[in-house]
């Protein structure tokens, strides 16, 4: 070795972690060709990695030649940007029957390691457990758990991943919780008079979606000038509306809504009935209304309608002590000669006052 002040010095570059020797002089030793090494006329040698990677991190050796051998020893720290590993990770589409319970995972890495965060993409709480009220707005953790799950635990989750070097990662998990159909019918008994326009509706939840349809009788009603189907989807539920035009007798009847998908299937029923409207003019409906609403007060219990034998209604009808209005009038006959009215003119008043009571039960 040649010693001495202008003597020229050979200068090497060591990963220690990997103990291996990259550059002597001007050389490149290593076979990694990201590595390479210059040197400028001020005697200053520098050490570039290109693309540096995640082994590339560790400590790093500057050796002069000198006697003694002078040296200096540095640090590359190599930081990584997350990533979910999608192997180990849940799928981007689940499928869960109601009331089971459901984990999700989310694995991601990078350096430093990332931290694991959940959330619900519609800004909803997370329901951690619903028997025990635990909701979150936001879960930690590479795993998430939902106890007895429900349908309104349905929709996106996002797991994403952060560890301060940018980009944070994200995946998107969509969460399909299944269960069969159930039936709503808010109104099961709807009324409508002959040559009106009728509409009734049910309410259905299920999922996967339902296949909805009506039936009158043994037959399935379609869209058409007779009748008017109408479905509005949201999420998993359904709002069926039917709609029946120009009601005619034989429309009248049990309707049913029918909801079904590959669970089970479920129906609901709505009675259709007719309501007769009033054939007396205006001016005689009223005066009948007027003398019903003045002795409603007298009256205890609707009489039963006999068309074949004399009305009675002794044991039916309670008044006060006060003359009789004509309208109970026709309920004190008690023979056929003594009738204030014709028959046929009593039944057309009793049908009247039995469909006023009817209202006012309504």
């Amino acid at each position: 070795m040649m010693e001495g002040p202008f003597l020229p010095r050979e200068v090497a570059w060591i990963h220690i972690d990997r103990q291996m020797i990259l550059t002597i002089d001007r050389h490149v030793i290593s076979r990694v060709p990201r590595f390479s090494v210059s040197h400028d006329s001020q005697q200053t040698w520098s050490l570039h990695v290109k693309n540096a990677e995640a082994e590339d991190r560790g400590y790093y050796m500057c050796q002069v030649n000198t006697n003694p051998m002078i040296s200096q020893v540095g640090y590359l720290q190599v930081v990584v940007p997350p990533n979910i590993i999608d192997e180990e990770s849940t799928l981007s589409s689940v499928a869960v029957r109601e009331n089971l319970n459901l984990t999700l995972t989310c694995k991601a890495k990078g350096f430093p390691e990332p931290k694991i965060t959940w959330k619900r993409e519609d800004g909803n709480d997370i329901v951690l457990d619903r028997k025990k009220k635990v909701t979150v707005s936001m879960h930690t953790g590479r795993n998430l758990t939902i106890t007895k799950i429900s349908r309104t635990d349905m929709g996106a989750y996002l797991c994403m991943a952060m560890n301060g070097v940018p980009p944070s990662i994200s995946k998107r998990i969509i969460v399909d919780v299944e269960f069969p159909p159930m039936i709503l019918v808010s109104n099961q008994l709807v009324g409508a008079p002959v040559g009106t326009d009728v509409t009734i509706d049910c309410q259905t939840e299920a999922h996967p979606k339902a296949f909805t349809y009506w039936l009158f009788g043994q037959g399935m009603l379609l869209s058409a000038n007779k009748h008017s189907t109408e479905t509005t989807d949201s999420s998993y539920r359904i709002h069926m509306k039917l709609t029946i035009k120009n009601l005619r007798p034989e429309d009248f009847g049990s309707y049913k809504c029918i909801s079904k998908n590959s669970l089970g299937e479920t129906e609901g029923t709505i009675r259709l009935y007719e309501i007769t409207m009033p054939s007396a003019s205006p001016q005689e409906r009223e005066a009948m209304t007027s003398r019903a609403n003045r002795g409603y007060e007298d009256i205890t219990e609707s009489p039963v309608m006999q068309p074949t034998k004399p009305v009675r209604t002794d044991s039916t009808l309670k008044h006060k002590k006060k003359p009789p209005s004509p309208v109970n009038s026709i309920f004190r006959s008690t023979g056929t000669n003594s009738k204030i009215y014709h028959e046929k003119e009593a039944f057309y008043f009793i049908e009247r006052l039995d469909l006023l009571f009817n209202e006012r039960t309504y």
